[in-house]
C-alpha cells in the first residue's frame, strides 16, 4: 500500500509540473503576441501620424480666422472658426467650372489610357511576336527613367509638330501644338502617356495570372481574339483595371510638370490654377501678408483633393485586391 501511495503521490507531482510548464509556457506565449501587437500598434500609429499629420494641419489651418493665426494659444483647434478661406478660395479659383473641366480632361484621359495599356498589357501576357522580350524592355525603361530626362525633346516634337512630315505636306507647315491638351492626348493613345509603362505591367502581370483555359474554351466555341479580349479577358479583370484607373486619375488630376510643359490651359488644369491662387490673392485682392495667403491655399487644397478622397473611398477595397493580384510591391 505504501509502494502504491507513493507511486500515486510522484505521479501527482509529475503532472503538477507539466500544468506549471505548460502555465509557464502560455503566458510566455502571450507576453510574446501581446509585446509584437503593441508594437505594430506603435508602429502604425506612428507611420500614420508622419502621413496625416501634414494633412490634419492643412485641413484644421484653412478654418482659421486672422486672430487664430497669429494666437499663440491656437495649436490645432480654431477659436474663431470661419469659411471666409473657402469662400474666396471657390471664387478665385472659379472652382465648379475649372473644376469639371478637369475631371473631364482627367477622365478622358484615364479611359483612353486604360484601354491601350490594356490590350498592350494583354498581347505581351498571351501573344509571341518577333521582339517581344526588347519591346517589354523598353515598357521596363519607361517605367524606371525619370520623366525630367525626355522633357526637352518631348517640348520640340511637340512645338513643330511633323512626322514623317506628312503634316507639312498637307498644311504648308509644322503644327505648334502646345498650350492645347492636344499633346497629352496623342501621347496616351499612343501608349506613352503620364505612368503608362507601370499600367501596361500591372495588366501584364494580372493577366498572365489568369488560366489560359478560359480563353481556351472560347476558341474552341468560335470566338475571335477581339472577342475573347472584351467579353472574357476584361470581365475577369475588374480589380486591375480598378487599380490602374484609380492611378491613371490621381496622377493625371495631380500632374503639374507634363500641364506646365505644354502650357495647357488654366482652366483645365485645377493643379495649375491653384498654383497661382496666392499671387491672385495677393494681387486682385490686396491680401498682402504671406501667412494669411497661406490660408487660401490651404483651402484651396482641401477643395481640391476633395473628389479624390471621394472616388477612393468608395473603391478602395476593389484597389487593394487590385494591387495583390497584379503582384506590385514595395
Amino acid at each position: 500500500m505504501n509502494l502504491i501511495a507513493k507511486g500515486k503521490a510522484l505521479w501527482g507531482g509529475a503532472k503538477n509540473n507539466t500544468q506549471l510548464q505548460n502555465e509557464k509556457n502560455r503566458i510566455i506565449r502571450s507576453t510574446k503576441s501581446f509585446l509584437m501587437s503593441a508594437f505594430r500598434l506603435v508602429l502604425i500609429v506612428g507611420i500614420s501620424y508622419v502621413i496625416i499629420s501634414p494633412l490634419l494641419g492643412i485641413v484644421v489651418s484653412s478654418f482659421f480666422s486672422n486672430e487664430d493665426q497669429y494666437s499663440p494659444l491656437v495649436y490645432m483647434i480654431p477659436q474663431t472658426p470661419t469659411l471666409e478661406r473657402y469662400q474666396l478660395a471657390l471664387t478665385r479659383l472659379d472652382y465648379f467650372t475649372v473644376m469639371g473641366n478637369n475631371l473631364l480632361y482627367v477622365l478622358s484621359l484615364s479611359v483612353i489610357q486604360l484601354v491601350i495599356c490594356a490590350m498592350v498589357g494583354y498581347g505581351f501576357a498571351r501573344f509571341k511576336f518577333p521582339l517581344k522580350r526588347i519591346l517589354f524592355g523598353c515598357v521596363i525603361v519607361m517605367i524606371i527613367m525619370p520623366s525630367h530626362t525626355i522633357m526637352y525633346p518631348l517640348y520640340t516634337t511637340f512645338q513643330k509638330f511633323d512626322p514623317l512630315w506628312l503634316v507639312s505636306a498637307f498644311t504648308g507647315k509644322a503644327q505648334n501644338l502646345l498650350s492645347t491638351p492636344v499633346p497629352m492626348f496623342l501621347m496616351t493613345i499612343l501608349g506613352t502617356g503620364l505612368r503608362a509603362g507601370l499600367y501596361i505591367y500591372i495588366f501584364n502581370q494580372f493577366f498572365r495570372g489568369l488560366p489560359k483555359e478560359i480563353e481556351e474554351a472560347s476558341f474552341v466555341d468560335g470566338a475571335g481574339t477581339f472577342y475573347t479580349f472584351v467579353r472574357v479577358m476584361i470581365p475577369n479583370a475588374v480589380p486591375s483595371i480598378i487599380t490602374v484607373t484609380l492611378f491613371s486619375m490621381v496622377w493625371q488630376y495631380n500632374d503639374l510638370s507634363y500641364a506646365n510643359l505644354f502650357n495647357v490651359s488654366n482652366d483645365i488644369v485645377m493643379s495649375k490654377r491653384l498654383n497661382t491662387l496666392q499671387s491672385t490673392i495677393a494681387n486682385v485682392d490686396r491680401i498682402v501678408d504671406p501667412n494669411i495667403q497661406q490660408l487660401y491655399v490651404f483651402a484651396g487644397i482641401v477643395m481640391m483633393i476633395l473628389p479624390m478622397i471621394i472616388i477612393y473611398v468608395f473603391l478602395q477595397r476593389r484597389f487593394i485586391e487590385g494591387v495583390e493580384r497584379s503582384g506590385i510591391v514595395g
